[in-house]
């Protein structure tokens, strides 16, 4: 590294240091690594572009419409398209997976072609690492992998205000103690990376953003958050539904992004009209009016998966001639809602 770029590195770093804990202001200068003002998170309005698998993949993980066989000019187009179909929803987000087999083999280079197609039209792109599919238990699946993989992320994209780093979703096979160690760890050897532009998933699936939001070590990131409906399908009250969200939240609230949430977008169901005993109305009404009510960031699963039911639209065309058809004119209401729009 020149030593020009040291120097700017140890500045930062000590910068970075002075952050305040839950949400304080962050110091980092406009002008490290191309470092824009600090957007709030309320600035997130997302949709996740998800694998067919669910992201769980020991080979590349490739979003729905893309395919390995395709180079850098042909993904970026078809990902021009469907990024474009995102924006025609409202949205100025989208979370992308990440594993070692796309970053560290042959389909980087290809791969790079989504994220620069949607950061050229102006939206935010969170990569964040899922595990593969044999184990599912919650773990980074081999340590040197995925250092080398965030390696390889950040050297491309540090430098980039655009693009936001996840370091691992779900981490449920740890304690709270062993995951903090572990993003800490990621945090402080990424030091060149401005902190409000990594995202910590809370604890267990995400699910608790309190004890990270707590952790001095990781003052000044961004905490992600997760919430479904299925994981309470006997809960029919919106009230039940609300504070449990803000349980979930704490006083967390400026740093949250709630980057999965999201309930079933095929079956017809009203998200505008009364619960009628469907907890999936009444958590997706909570969830929004939560969004709006605190302030938070929002990313929805998925805005597109092929075969997921919960996909907010469904993928139309061939080629690179690709259209996003919507599933559920309510869902997008909500979520508009939510946005503020």
């Amino acid at each position: 590294m020149p030593r020009e770029n040291q120097r700017r590195t140890a500045c930062l770093g000590a910068l970075l240091a002075c952050v305040t804990a839950f949400g304080g202001t962050l110091a980092t200068p406009a002008s490290a690594y191309g470092h824009t003002p600090v957007p709030p998170v309320s600035d997130f309005r997302g949709v996740n572009w998800a694998d067919p698998r669910d992201n769980f993949a020991d080979d590349e993980v490739v979003p729905s419409g893309l395919s390995t066989s395709d180079g850098y000019a042909t993904t970026y187009a078809k990902s021009e398209a469907i990024i474009g179909g995102f924006a025609e929803l409202g949205a100025n987000t989208v979370r992308l997976p990440v594993n070692p087999s796309s970053v560290n083999g042959p389909f980087w280079k290809a791969y790079r072609g989504a994220i620069d197609a949607a950061t050229d039209q102006g939206f935010k792109v969170i990569l964040g690492y899922w595990e593969a599919d044999d184990a599912k238990d919650g773990r980074i699946d081999d340590r040197a992998d995925w250092n080398r993989m965030w390696a390889r992320i950040t050297s491309a994209y540090a430098r980039d205000s655009k693009v936001y780093f996840e370091p691992m979703n779900e981490p449920f096979g740890y304690t709270s103690q062993e995951w903090r160690d572990i993003a800490a760890r990621w945090v402080t050897g990424h030091r060149f990376v401005p902190r409000d532009r990594i995202l910590i998933g809370g604890i267990k699936y995400s699910e608790d953003v309190k004890p990270v939001c707590a952790d001095r070590r990781l003052d000044g990131t961004r905490l992600a958050l997760h919430n479904y409906g299925f994981w309470h399908t006997d809960w029919t009250s919106y009230d039940q539904w609300k504070q449990d969200f803000k349980e979930r939240i704490g006083g967390c609230a400026s740093r949250t992004v709630l980057d999965e949430f999201g309930a079933t977008m095929t079956s017809g169901l009203n998200y505008n009209g009364p619960v009628d005993g469907s907890h999936e109305i009444a958590y997706i009404q909570a969830a929004t009016d939560t969004i709006r009510e605190l302030g938070l960031g929002s990313v929805y699963w998925p805005g597109l998966r092929d075969g997921d039911t919960y996909s907010l639209t469904t993928l139309q065309g061939t080629g690179t001639d690709l259209t996003l058809k919507v599933n559920n004119q309510s869902g997008l209401d909500r979520l508009h809602w939510a946005w503020r729009q």
